[in-house]
């Protein structure tokens, strides 16, 4: 709770900033928003880590293959990046550009998840047979 208390002050404090010097210099407010993205995320990099752990010991537990759980952390991992960086392109008023970047996250994803998708399309001919 402290930590998202945190992120939501550094970034509501830095969205102020950036407004106040978007007048002046757009380039300089830019920066002012990646820095805060930057400064958050690696904040973030411990709890993460510690629900990546999480994640991976309820896999072991429950007998799903790792081939199976895998792509289902990709998949998550791309869309947050998507995420981040289409509001940033658009922030810099670049939204074809934030376009194009969620229409490659939905790309990757796909590739990301195909070997799960591939499994159970294979459960399912089985099944049918």
């Amino acid at each position: 709770m402290e930590q998202v208390l945190q992120a939501a002050a550094l970034c509501v404090t830095a969205s102020l900033l950036a407004m106040v010097v978007r007048r002046g210099s757009p380039e300089t407010a830019l920066l002012l928003a990646l820095g805060a993205a930057a400064v958050v995320l690696a904040a973030l990099a411990d709890p993460l880590a510690q629900v990546l752990a999480f994640a991976e010991e309820l896999g072991r537990r429950s007998g799903i293959s790792e081939e199976l759980l895998a792509p289902l952390d990709k998949t998550v991992a791309i869309a947050l990046v998507v995420r981040v960086g289409g509001s940033l392109c658009r922030d810099a008023g670049e939204s074809a550009l934030g376009a194009v970047v969620e229409t490659a996250g939905a790309v990757c994803a796909l590739l990301a998840a195909l070997p799960l998708i591939q499994t159970a399309s294979s459960l399912l001919w089985e099944l049918m047979e």
